[in-house]
C-alpha cells in the first residue's frame, strides 16, 4: 500500500450520498461561512422539534457561545415522540444483543413507554425539572431510557463507565451533587459478572450525601445488599407509573449532561453540554458524516459511558430516527467473531469502532470476518486514537470488502461531536488519521462558522 494512495467511492455510493460529490461539500461549507445564522437556523426548523422557536440563533461571547437563545425543546422528544407522531413507532430502535445470548428488538413505541414510565415515577419521587443524576449501569435498553428519561424531565445525567472503580464513581456523584443513581445489579464482561450495585455501596460509605434514591435494574438476577428507604428495584420503582408523561418545554440552553474526563492525567473535569445546539449537530452528523439513510442499520459498538456512546449511540441515532444494535459483552467472547456474527444476523450497514478495536480483530486473522456474510455493510466509521494506515487498509479490505468508504473521525468529549472527517461521498479517504492528512479530510460546517465568526472551535 502506498502512503499516498486514496480511496475514492464508487460513483454508485456517491450518487446516493447526502452530501454527493465535492462540490457540493464546499457548497454547504460556503452557505455555512457567509451566513451562520440562515444556515443554522433553517437546519434547526427542518430537523428538530420546537416548543418555541428562539429569538436569535446563537448569541457569541467568546470563547462562550448560547444557541438557539429563547427556544424551547426536548432532546426525549426530539429522540421519541416526533418519530411515533410521524407513524414509525414500529421502527426498531435497538437490536439488542446481551452476551449471554439473549436478545431484544425494542422498538420506538416500546422505548418511549419505558422512557415515559421511568419519567412518572421520577416525578412521583419528587425528582424536578433542575435535579441531578448519575447513571452506572451496563449496556442494556434501560441504559438509553435512563437518559432519554432525564432528558424528558430535564433531569441533568452524568453517565459513569461500568469499568470505572466506586472511588471514581463516589467522585463523581459528590461533584455533580446527584440526587439519583441509576444502577443495576451487574452486567455481564467476558462471561463474568461486573457487579455494579457493590461499587454503588462502597462509593456510599463514605460522601454521596446527596442521593436520596438508588434505582437497581436487575439484570444478572445476583443477590445485592438493598439499603431501606433509598435503594428500590427498577421494576418495583415504576410499578403503578403512568406511560403518560408529555415531555417538559425546556430551555435550549438546559442542560442535558456533564460528561467527567478520566482523571489519568488529573482530577476528573465535568464537560457540560446542553440541549438544542448538541441535538441539531449530531443529528446532522448522522446524516453527513454516516451518510445514514432511513432503511439503514447502524452500529456504533462504543460504550455509552463514553461520549461517543453519548453522541452515537444514544441522542444522534435516536434523533435522526435510527435502527441501531446494542450490544453488552466484549468482541471476543465467546470467541473473536462475535462482532462479525452480529453483522451478519442484523445486516448491519454502518459499523463505528475505534482504532483499538480494529488491531485487536486484526491481530486473529482473516478467518474469523471471511466465516461471515459481511456483504450489508456499506459504510465503516473509526473514532478515538489515530488509526494506522496498516489496521485502515485491513478494515476497508476485510472488512469493508474494498468497498466501504471510511469516514475516520477526529473530536473530543468537549467538542461532543465529530469535528473534522472524510465525508464519504465527498472526499477521497486516505489511510491514516485525519489530523495529519489534511488533504483527505475536511471540517465539517460548524468549524467553518466559527472561522468566519473568529470564535475558537473549543467554543461551539
Amino acid at each position: 500500500m502506498e502512503e499516498t494512495a486514496l480511496y475514492p467511492p464508487d460513483a454508485g455510493f456517491v450518487s446516493q450520498a447526502n452530501v454527493s460529490g465535492y462540490a457540493a461539500y464546499e457548497q454547504l461549507c460556503q452557505r455555512a461561512a457567509e451566513d451562520p445564522e440562515g444556515f443554522w437556523g433553517h437546519l434547526a426548523e427542518e430537523e428538530l422539534h420546537w416548543f418555541e422557536k428562539w429569538n436569535h440563533v446563537f448569541e457569541w461571547n467568546p470563547p462562550f457561545v448560547k444557541w438557539f437563545v429563547g427556544g424551547k425543546i426536548n432532546a426525549s422528544y426530539n429522540c421519541l415522540d416526533r418519530h411515533i407522531e410521524a407513524g414509525n413507532g414500529d421502527r426498531v430502535a435497538f437490536h439488542f444483543v446481551g452476551e449471554p445470548g439473549d436478545t431484544r428488538d425494542v422498538t420506538y413505541r416500546d422505548l418511549h413507554g419505558m422512557v415515559c414510565q421511568f419519567t412518572s415515577a421520577m416525578k412521583r419521587a419528587g425528582i424536578q425539572p433542575g435535579g441531578r443524576a448519575v447513571i452506572y449501569m451496563p449496556m442494556v435498553p434501560e441504559l438509553p431510557a435512563a437518559l432519554l428519561a432525564c432528558a424528558r424531565l430535564g433531569v441533568t445525567h452524568s453517565v459513569v463507565f461500568g469499568g470505572f472503580s466506586a472511588e471514581a464513581l463516589r467522585f463523581r456523584i459528590d461533584d455533580l451533587e446527584a440526587e439519583l443513581v441509576i444502577t443495576a445489579d451487574g452486567g455481564w464482561r467476558r462471561g463474568k459478572e461486573v457487579r455494579l450495585k457493590d461499587a454503588v455501596d462502597e462509593a456510599m460509605q463514605e460522601g454521596c450525601a446527596t442521593v436520596k434514591h438508588v434505582v437497581v435494574l436487575q439484570r444478572t438476577g445476583s443477590a445485592v445488599t438493598m439499603r431501606e428507604g433509598r435503594d428500590v428495584y427498577w421494576h418495583d420503582f415504576i410499578a403503578g407509573a403512568s406511560a403518560d408523561c408529555p415531555a417538559e418545554e425546556l430551555d435550549a440552553e438546559h442542560p442535558l449532561y456533564v460528561l467527567y474526563t478520566s482523571g489519568t492525567t488529573g482530577k476528573p473535569k465535568g464537560i457540560l453540554h446542553t440541549t438544542a445546539g448538541y441535538l441539531l449537530q449530531n443529528t446532522m452528523a448522522m446524516k453527513w458524516v454516516f451518510d445514514l439513510k432511513q432503511e439503514d442499520t447502524y452500529w456504533c459498538a462504543a460504550d455509552v459511558g463514553w461520549v461517543t456512546g453519548h453522541s452515537y449511540i444514544v441522542y444522534g441515532p435516536l434523533s435522526a430516527g435510527a435502527t441501531s444494535v446494542l450490544y453488552e459483552g466484549a468482541p471476543d467472547y465467546p470467541k473473536w467473531d462475535r462482532w462479525w456474527e452480529i453483522v451478519e444476523r442484523y445486516k448491519v450497514n454502518i459499523l463505528y469502532t475505534s482504532p483499538t478495536a480494529i488491531r485487536a480483530l486484526l491481530r486473529q486473522g482473516d478467518s474469523f470476518p471471511q466465516a461471515h456474510d459481511l456483504s450489508s455493510l456499506r459504510l465503516l466509521g473509526s473514532v478515538g486514537e489515530p488509526i494506522n494506515p496498516a489496521a485502515w487498509e485491513w478494515y476497508h479490505r476485510v472488512i469493508g470488502g474494498g468497498r466501504c468508504p471510511i469516514v475516520d473521525t477526529w473530536w473530543q468529549t468537549e467538542t461532543g461531536s465529530i469535528m473534522i472527517a472524510p465525508l464519504p461521498g465527498a472526499i477521497d479517504p486516505k489511510p491514516g488519521p485525519p489530523h495529519v492528512r489534511c488533504q483527505a479530510c475536511r471540517p465539517i460546517w460548524w468549524i467553518w462558522t466559527a472561522i468566519r465568526l473568529r470564535v475558537p472551535a473549543r467554543a461551539i
